[in-house]
């Protein structure tokens, strides 16, 4: 597999995002929420314009495969993991834990001592292998939808220190 590169959110990715975004919840959720559900997440893009301004206003990063940007996450304020979304043709790849990854080095830079994520059925057991902790299950209304979603968290401690040499 060709290797991941990261680089941060521009505004000319807003479309591109965009139609990750609805890919996922299309293909990726099609398992976890019905048609309707489905259909009323990805609403949240078709105005691309306001999607790509709230990415722009976040700490957002996307992931690249050959220089073609094939997922994104982004971080709000420092201790909550808004966003994540892969395309579905680089599912299954690592691209998602490698994002998460990122995002978790950026949150401590900032100073957080934990890192939340409202995690999708989808992606609650990625969550899971990287070492969150299930906090509650509620529900959320988009339109008029119910999506089940489960807060999580990782608290993020010091960095480790480096090895020393003797």
């Amino acid at each position: 597999m060709t290797a991941v590169a990261f680089r941060p959110y521009l505004p000319a990715d807003a479309g591109r995002c965009a139609a990750i975004f609805r890919d996922a919840i299309e293909f990726s959720a099609a398992d976890d929420y019905d048609d309707d559900q489905r259909a009323a997440w990805a609403a949240r893009a078709d105005d691309e314009d306001g999607f790509g301004a709230k990415l722009a206003k976040q700490l957002t990063i996307v992931a690249t495969l050959e220089g073609f940007v094939v997922a994104f996450a982004s971080l709000e304020g420092a201790e909550k993991l808004d966003m994540l979304y892969v395309d579905p043709a680089a599912g299954r790849q690592g691209v998602g834990a490698s994002l998460v990854d990122a995002l978790i080095r950026l949150a401590r830079a900032r100073g957080a001592k934990r890192l939340t994520a409202e995690a999708s059925d989808v992606s609650k057991p990625l969550f899971e292998r990287l070492g969150f902790s299930a906090e509650r299950r509620s529900l959320v209304q988009l339109d008029d939808q119910w999506l089940a979603h489960t807060t999580m968290t990782k608290a993020l401690g010091d960095d480790p220190a480096p090895p020393t040499r003797h």
